[in-house]
């Protein structure tokens, strides 16, 4: 969506002096600006997963090994990706 459309659906809200305070957006143009804040078109991540430091990874994965050594494992089906995504990510 281009900054025009964007721009062409909200609404200013002014106090009494005429200052902008607020903006009113359309529910579901929120829920689209949301969505793409939210994830990264090229990866598919979620914005949160983005901003994870590979320390943190690291730490994720070293712990998912523990619990695979200790019988506690959950089908990689679930997890939405591949094992070579992974090794090609470090």
């Amino acid at each position: 969506m281009i900054i025009a459309q964007i721009e062409s659906q909200i609404r200013y809200v002014t106090n009494i002096d005429g200052e902008t305070t607020d903006v009113l957006v359309p529910v579901e143009l929120w829920q689209q600006l949301i969505s793409s804040i939210n994830s990264d078109n090229v990866s598919g991540l979620a914005w949160i997963d983005e901003q994870e430091s590979k320390a943190q990874i690291l730490a994720e994965l070293q712990e998912s090994v523990r619990q695979a050594a200790v019988g506690q494992t959950f089908p990689v089906s679930g997890f939405g990706t591949t094992v070579g995504d992974l090794i090609e990510f470090f």
